[in-house]
């Protein structure tokens, strides 16, 4: 039972981008969270207060970092210095540093390397005994002007939630896993699907999957056998169970009719991975492999930076209906999140 005298604080979540409305559905599931009724969400960044203990908030998926907030009323952040103020600053990082074992602090903030934040810094290191490392510092401190006054932001884990415990392996190019986590909520989520993730990587789609719920079957291939040796040791890292993973060529070996209820595919996009001239004879080779392999309402979600080569190509053959595109943040990039059905 929560006390009756738990303290409701402001917190940040820090989001792709583009994939707001997830987190704010997330948000609202979760016991003590509050999100203000027509929230404002202000480019990737939605403020709630909640109740509960900060480290409850780890378990969201779809958020990028989750930071505690706290407001002070001044006007630059020279006037933190003042006694009062100051006491105040350091009570709330002495607080923030409890919700992790935090050994190291840094300072996000226009102007970090003024004398301002170098006394700012000097005064932390002092009041909470955590050193000051500017580039790697597992406690973020963010300064930001709200209004017509400033609010710190402590971000309250020392790794981004973004960053899973399970990723043992990386590859180039790689999908960011809370986009991951989207792309199958966007699906919707069935325990009577078979889910097959062609060109699998690192196995990130499919690890996602996996945290969301059961699924009939969840099978992934790739032609790469590096790129299965890391989705396999990031898969035996997750727990995941029944993840099925094989070599595969998915647009020129034979594929079963009808195998599969989804595809989740984050497709090459020409730079990091691929080419562009190579995209122009694998994109259509993967739309009709997709509609053969899939059920009679088999659904598909596709992430690609490839917006005009993939539009055109869904436009000329008819084989999938847009239920809905989305432009998301990733890497730099303003890619597409694509749900189609048959």
């Amino acid at each position: 039972m929560r006390k009756k005298n738990a303290i409701r604080r402001v917190y940040e979540l820090e989001v792709l981008p583009g994939v707001e409305r997830f987190a704010l559905d997330e948000l609202r599931d979760m016991h003590g969270v509050r999100v203000p009724e027509g929230a404002v969400v202000d480019d990737g960044a939605i403020q709630f207060t909640f109740d509960g203990p900060a480290r409850a908030l780890r378990r969201l998926r779809s958020a990028v970092a989750a930071y505690v907030v706290e407001r002070f009323d001044v006007p630059r952040p020279k006037a933190l210095l003042g006694h009062e103020h100051l006491t105040r600053l350091m009570a709330f990082v002495g607080e923030a540093a409890q919700n992790d074992e935090f050994q190291s602090f840094r300072i996000g903030a226009a102007g970090r390397d003024s004398d301002v934040f170098a006394r700012l810094t000097g005064e932390i290191e002092r009041a909470t005994g955590l050193r000051h490392d500017p580039e790697e510092g597992e406690l973020l401190l963010r300064f930001v002007r709200a209004g017509d006054g400033w609010e710190v932001l402590a971000r309250t884990s020392a790794r981004p939630l973004s960053a899973r415990t399970w990723r043992r392996c990386n590859m180039s190019g790689g999908l960011n896993a809370t986009l991951a986590n989207v792309m199958s909520r966007a699906a919707g989520l069935r325990e009577a699907d078979r889910v097959f993730n062609p060109m699998c990587g690192s196995g990130t789609l499919l690890i996602e999957r996996a945290a969301l719920g059961k699924a009939e079957m969840l099978v992934g291939a790739d032609i790469s056998d590096a790129a299965l040796a890391c989705a396999r040791e990031n898969v035996e890292a997750s727990g995941a169970r029944d993840v099925e993973l094989g070599r595969m060529d998915v647009v020129n070996d034979p594929l079963p009719a009808r195998a599969f209820d989804l595809v989740l595919a984050d497709l090459p996009w020409g730079d990091a991975i691929g080419t562009h001239a190579a995209n122009e004879e694998l994109y259509p080779a993967f739309l009709k492999s997709m509609a053969h392999v899939t059920s009679t309402r088999g659904r598909m979600v596709v992430l690609t930076h490839e917006v005009k080569l993939f539009e055109r190509l869904l436009e000329q053959e008819r084989r999938w209906q847009v239920k809905s595109v989305q432009k998301v943040s990733h890497g730099g990039h303003w890619p597409r999140l694509y749900v189609l059905s048959k």
